[in-house]
């Protein structure tokens, strides 16, 4: 029985990190990642139960310290990535590391309704991205198709490319690139694009993208000003290789064509507040979610500049010669733009918006106050989509 209402989940630490598990193409699953000051922290694994609308989780002590991202690898279930606060000399740090979670939760197999008695494990640690000379990690990137040897760090003004080798228990800095300029530049965020080989990563620092190609270090765009304030989010559209969405402070999503960015090919002013978080559907690239500091997830479709702007192509056998002369005049026609869905379930920021790797209609949002809503695609619009 499919319903569209959400699903909640209260952790009881503050949040911000949250990743679907991108390898895990069965079972619907994410990690969030808590941010407490006070206690250890967690990472809960998150399961949902789509056939009874149920939520299992087990927790993970991570007890280095509050998370700020997390990420998790592409190619293996068990291992995942995140940016946490170490304090040292009575300073902060934000550190990275990669860590292995325990075999029997990679597959996400529940054998008895959860336990709240049951024993928190702990992650094991495969190795650190050590950035003592590049400065506080603000995210942590795998290559989208690879085997999950390869990583990109941001620390700073510093592009690190990491290779990891013996099992991920040792990572090897393979090359570098830093942001040259006036000021104390720092990025705030980054992500790999599934293109060109995955030879290329767009990155944010300030107001700026820029986009970089992995195998020489060097800058091969830039769109100074995307955003009037600071850019908080990218993604790359899944399916058209030169388009790139961003969001920022100014309450804005863009998309752009990389091929030139003297404009963007359109803007979305749907949020009041700080847009933190944009993410592409991975099979439909005309829905876009975004969450902000205004408390809301939008859920928008952005036809006109997605791989099936005129809707779905048909075969001609299929249709009588009246249906044939319809769908001519209907595919002439691009379809509009519109914002689906508003979500309210939460009362404090949304940091953190992703699609489900297992089921391309189920996303996941999280608050700041550590609640986490597992909600649907409406119906109607997945079928409009679908037939």
């Amino acid at each position: 029985m499919e319903d569209d209402a959400p699903v909640i989940y209260g952790l009881e630490f503050q949040a911000r990190a949250l990743t679907p598990q991108t390898a895990e193409t069965d079972a619907i699953r994410f990690l969030v990642g808590t941010q407490s000051l006070r206690y250890d922290n967690q990472i809960h694994i998150i399961d949902f139960d789509d056939e009874n609308n149920i939520i299992n989780k087990n927790v993970l002590l991570h007890q280095v310290g509050e998370i700020w991202h997390i990420s998790a690898s592409p190619a293996d279930k068990g291992v995942l990535a995140t940016c946490y606060n170490k304090t040292s000399d009575s300073k902060v740090m934000t550190c990275a590391a990669v860590w292995r979670m325990p075999k029997e939760l990679e597959s996400g197999a529940h054998e008895s309704p959860d336990d709240s008695s049951s024993n928190t494990q702990t992650l094991e640690l495969l190795c650190h991205l050590d950035n003592t000379a590049h400065g506080n990690m603000a995210c942590v990137m795998w290559e989208p198709m690879g085997d999950g040897k390869k990583i990109i760090s941001l620390a700073d003004n510093n592009i690190l490319l990491w290779d990891l080798q013996e099992s991920s228990a040792k990572a090897v800095l393979s090359s570098s690139a830093a942001l040259e300029g006036k000021g104390q530049l720092k990025f705030t965020s980054g992500r790999w694009s599934p293109h060109h080989n995955c030879t290329q990563i767009a990155t944010a620092n300030d107001t700026t993208v820029r986009g970089w190609d992995t195998r020489s270090m060097r800058q091969i765009y830039c769109i100074e000003n995307a955003h009037g304030q600071l850019v908080r989010d990218l993604d790359f559209n899944p399916n058209k290789q030169y388009y790139l969405a961003s969001c920022g402070d100014d309450c804005k999503v863009k998309f752009w064509d990389t091929r030139n960015v003297t404009e963007p090919v359109k803007t979305l002013e749907e949020h009041s507040h700080w847009v933190w978080n944009v993410r592409y559907n991975h099979s439909h690239d005309q829905l876009i979610l975004t969450g902000s500091s205004d408390s809301r997830v939008i859920l928008s479709n952005m036809v006109s500049i997605s791989s099936e702007p005129f809707g779905h192509m048909v075969d001609d056998d299929e249709l009588s010669d009246q249906e044939e002369q319809h769908q001519e005049e209907k595919i002439k026609e691009p379809l509009q733009d519109s914002v689906i869905t508003t979500y309210e379930e939460h009362e404090d920021s949304v940091y953190a918006v992703e699609w489900s790797s297992a089921d391309p209609w189920l996303f996941a949002s999280l608050s700041y106050d550590g609640r986490l809503v597992i909600n649907r695609v409406p119906r109607a619009l997945k079928y409009h989509i679908l037939l």
